[in-house]
């Protein structure tokens, strides 16, 4: 049985270029609809460039935490076309 963590980057693995997910919904999709908090709170840790946790984005559409600088999680979504 995997874990929460192993589910959310598994998820988020599988974000297509271009294409972001939400917190909550990486949360959903990993079983726990209340969790978004938690997803962000792991893929802070994530220094593997095959998870691109940089898709993932708030509710709210703003760009909340990545461990690499906010604006390197912009400049790569700009570079993908998801914004």
């Amino acid at each position: 049985m995997k874990t929460f963590k192993e589910k959310v980057f598994e998820i988020v693995k599988r974000i297509p270029k271009g294409k972001t997910l939400t917190y909550k919904k990486v949360a959903e999709k990993a079983g726990s609809p209340g969790a978004a908090r938690a997803v962000g709170n792991i893929l802070k840790t994530n220094f593997d460039p095959k998870i691109p946790c940089h898709r993932v984005i708030g509710s709210d559409g703003k760009m909340h935490g990545y461990n690499r600088g906010i604006k390197n999680k912009i400049m790569l979504l700009k570079k993908e076309k998801a914004l």
